[in-house]
């Protein structure tokens, strides 16, 4: 009896870099149609969804090409009084990546990773970083936030 094999199609390995690309990708599409910030002017807006814990989206600068903001819930952290958890993105409209450049989820990134990573520690640290990130717009479009509820807000402590 004659053994017949299927050949074995090999697809190419995907590099970290390449998947942290591609996170950044995905992650413009997600917040460009939860919130389409490019159209926001900058400031602080306020967005309630199904869970009632509202959402707060700062808008902190609008560049020709490039939009920095900020996405938090008004819960801060008992021990440092900062917001948590925390994302600072910065949207490259041009290019259709939003990269979330540091985010506060209990510690900060020089805690997590120190000073002066080596470059295979940096990339893993920002994979996890845009994986959260990726993952939460996800969870706030699951919960209704999106550019229908969110409302003006003045600065956090200003009444």
């Amino acid at each position: 009896m004659s053994t017949v094999l299927a050949p074995v199609t090999r697809l190419p390995k995907l590099s970290r870099f390449a998947w942290l690309m591609g996170l950044y990708a995905e992650n413009h599409r997600k917040l460009d149609r939860l919130f389409v910030p490019a159209n926001l002017a900058s400031g602080h807006y306020l967005s309630k969804g199904a869970s009632g814990l509202p959402l707060r989206v700062e808008v902190i600068e609008q560049h020709k090409f490039t939009t920095e903001l900020r996405l938090t819930y008004d819960v801060r952290d008992p021990v440092t009084g900062e917001p948590d958890p925390s994302a600072h993105i910065r949207l490259y409209r041009d290019a259709r990546q939003a990269e979330a450049t540091h985010c506060y989820v209990g510690r900060r990134w020089q805690d997590v990773i120190g000073m002066y990573p080596p470059p295979a520690e940096l990339i893993g640290h920002r994979l996890q970083m845009n994986t959260f990130l990726g993952k939460w717009l996800d969870h706030l479009a699951g919960q209704g936030h999106g550019v229908a509820t969110l409302m003006p807000a003045p600065a956090p402590g200003v009444a």
